[in-house]
């Protein structure tokens, strides 16, 4: 049940499922609408497309408005949260040599992160809701927000390394964030796929509740933090004096990822390839 009743928002898109509260201060943003049978869960063209026009509508904010504290709820209409960037789109610009193209995509990627994690305008606290695998550009999506909530036995990975790549919007600046450089490090290059149990014990989940609980969790949370907001909007703002992600960091971080990207042999590609093939098979075997 959601916190207070939720009215369908409008306009409607066809790759996100999205609602905002009588109130228009509590917003959630399903990803994956579309969910399909052979329809990936990643970071498709038009999925980036729907978000980004969804925040635009929520933050925008009339002159002399006063400030006042909303949630934005980050989750997924699919089986998996997100599996990140789509490497089918990757492939074939790094085949084509399409360095321009590879950075137009990327930084749809980090124009997102970069507005999750300074809560859009500054009045928003970010969620993530884990319910699914968040892997590669997915979770560092789900990095970017305030708070990770996640369901028990839910994977969280950066596999980049499998085919030489590394996680290049945000992972890192993120991840530091709330672990050691050291771990996050680790984390990046060893390329596993953690539990959220795991990934709670390290300090990456926030919170972590069973199976079938989260909605309620992020509820929970968002009645605790609208009881002190000023505490929460200012939280924001020192938030972005301590522990501020630039956007020119991630920009210099991503430009890294494309020669990177461009770097990388026809074995890796195949591997790239193999792995699409797998996701594809994955969306027809759980889609819902």
């Amino acid at each position: 049940m959601s916190l207070i009743e939720l009215l369908p928002a409008t306009p409607s898109y066809a790759t996100v499922r999205t609602r905002s509260d009588a109130t228009r201060s509590v917003h959630w943003l399903h990803m994956h609408a579309d969910a399909a049978p052979g329809v990936r869960p990643c970071f498709r063209k038009p999925l980036m497309t729907d978000m980004h026009a969804f925040l635009d509508s929520i933050s925008a904010k009339q002159p002399g408005e006063p400030r006042r504290l909303q949630h934005l709820v980050l989750a997924s209409d699919a089986d998996a949260f997100n599996l990140g960037g789509d490497l089918d789109v990757f492939s074939a610009l790094i085949r084509a040599r399409d360095a321009e193209g590879l950075l137009r995509y990327a930084r749809s990627c980090i124009d997102g992160v970069h507005r999750f994690d300074r809560g859009l305008n500054g009045d928003f606290r970010t969620i993530a809701l884990l319910q699914g695998d968040a892997l590669g550009g997915g979770l560092e999506m789900a990095l970017s927000c305030h708070t990770i909530v996640a369901e028990e036995g839910v994977g969280m990975g950066l596999p980049e390394v499998l085919f030489g790549l590394f996680p290049g919007m945000g992972a890192y600046n993120f991840l530091s964030r709330r672990v050691s450089p050291q771990l996050a490090e680790r984390i990046i290059l060893e390329g596993r796929v953690y539990t959220a149990e795991e990934m709670h014990a390290m300090g990456v989940v926030d919170i972590l509740v069973p199976r079938g609980q989260g909605e309620q969790a992020v509820n929970d949370l968002i009645r605790q933090q609208q009881r002190i907001p000023h505490s929460c909007l200012a939280m924001n703002a020192v938030r972005g004096i301590s522990h501020a992600v630039s956007y020119q960091e991630l920009l210099d971080i991503t430009k890294v990822w494309v020669e990177a990207a461009l770097a990388l042999d026809e074995k890796s590609l195949r591997t790239m390839d193999r792995l699409v093939k797998a996701q594809t098979r994955r969306s027809g075997q759980t889609a819902r």
